[in-house]
């Protein structure tokens, strides 16, 4: 595959995103339908059957349930991050109005009846952790889009987005809070939730620690360490993560994997913690040899590939790059997964499929889920690819149609 094809790809998903108005499904707004609350008798069970069953279904069933294309706070979050990426790599101020906009729109669309900056789903989620009703902010989707924050405050320079981070990160531990182990300590997911899952504590540890470093608070990088402790005791001795701890969470995925490894690289990152760097580079190694096919294609589980989940694509992208250094092929199988991606799951229309299974192609534009992430991943991949040319001296011409202002 060559820079040009994945600049294309950006492209195409970029056009049909804006033809879209940003605007998506995602893959647990079943309880959205209007028919849901009627149908399911608000039962917690029966709400996560119905949930799951919209998500699962190979086809796409929202329209008949009159469950609407919407605006996703995560989603923006993830094309904030593409659109500045893009912006620093072929500098066009279309890009840079982008990201702003998005920026922009998610500090209008914040969760209000919370201090700090925080964010959640626009709709009802059910699962075997509990329910999460909607407007409920999480630890993932604050500690996601903070991040994406930090990466204009660091490339733009304005203290507004430095300060929306500082804010997320006191919702985290003031309005969020933790539990506590003899291990360390497991931030928690939403607003009294005990469920002990690893990435979301993670994520939150991770923007703790990045914003400590750019802006000093010990509290911050105290909290960050205890959390990333609780989580690297619990790592397998092959250099795995189950998705939480206990009977219930004890699975091993490639996504979530992937964003524990990404929370622990930067962790290590702005902390300078070396004591740390083996398990990381356990765990990548497992990640690099487990979760791909020799063409590229992106396994779900550690002995699963079925169903193919674009994104465990889209993760995939983004940690091989992002941790390149640390495994020989990270590169290489990057490649491999963003041309077998590109080549099974876009659509001609530019967006990308939600899900593979044997023999049917769940064709649903999810957007967080595929069009956001898909997005951010492969502009990490395009920016990667335009600092190699670069720095072989090579010219890397924006492609037709790309103007800058």
């Amino acid at each position: 595959m060559q820079n040009g094809d994945i600049h294309e790809s950006l492209m195409k998903l970029d056009r049909w995103v804006e033809q879209a108005s940003w605007k998506g499904y995602d893959t647990f707004d079943g309880l959205a339908s209007p028919y849901a609350r009627f149908l399911t008798f608000n039962n917690p069970f029966l709400k996560q059957v119905w949930q799951q069953g919209v998500r699962r279904f190979p086809i796409n069933l929202r329209p008949v349930l009159r469950i609407k294309p919407s605006m996703s706070t995560k989603g923006m979050g993830f094309f904030a991050q593409g659109y500045l990426r893009l912006y620093e790599n072929h500098g066009a101020a279309v890009y840079l109005e982008k990201a702003k906009f998005c920026l922009q729109w998610l500090m209008e669309n914040r969760c209000p009846q919370f201090r700090g900056y925080c964010w959640g789903n626009h709709f009802d989620y059910q699962s075997r952790g509990g329910n999460i009703s909607k407007g409920t902010p999480t630890i993932v989707w604050t500690g996601l889009i903070a991040h994406a924050f930090l990466d204009a405050y660091e490339r733009l320079g304005d203290e507004q987005y430095l300060d929306v981070a500082k804010s997320a990160c006191d919702f985290i531990l003031d309005e969020l809070g933790w539990m506590e182990f003899n291990e360390g300590i497991l931030l928690r997911y939403y607003p009294n939730a005990d469920i002990l899952v690893h990435n979301s504590s993670m994520i939150g540890a991770s923007l703790l620690a990045r914003v400590d470093s750019l802006s000093a608070n010990p509290r911050y990088r105290e909290m960050a360490e205890r959390a990333v402790q609780f989580t690297l005791h619990h790592q397998t001795e092959e250099g795995a993560w189950h998705y939480g701890v206990g009977e219930k969470w004890a699975w091993i995925d490639s996504f979530h994997t992937g964003y524990v490894l990404e929370a622990l690289h930067a962790f290590i990152r702005c902390t300078g913690a070396k004591r740390y760097r083996p398990a990381i580079r356990k765990g990548y190694r497992y990640f690099v040899e487990t979760f791909f096919e020799p063409d590229g294609t992106p396994r779900y589980y550690a002995q699963k590939t079925l169903p193919i989940d674009i994104q465990c694509a889209s993760e995939a992208i983004q940690t091989l790059v992002n941790l390149r250094d640390l495994h020989a092929d990270s590169v290489a199988t990057a490649m491999n997964v963003a041309d077998w991606t590109i080549a099974n799951m876009q659509d001609k229309t530019g967006y990308f499929y939600y899900r593979k299974y044997l023999l049917i192609t769940n064709k649903t534009p999810t957007l967080h889920w595929g069009q956001a992430t898909m997005f951010a991943a492969l502009a990490v991949l395009d920016q990667y690819l335009h600092s190699t040319r670069q720095a072989a001296g090579q010219d890397d011409v924006a492609p037709a149609g790309l103007q800058a202002k």
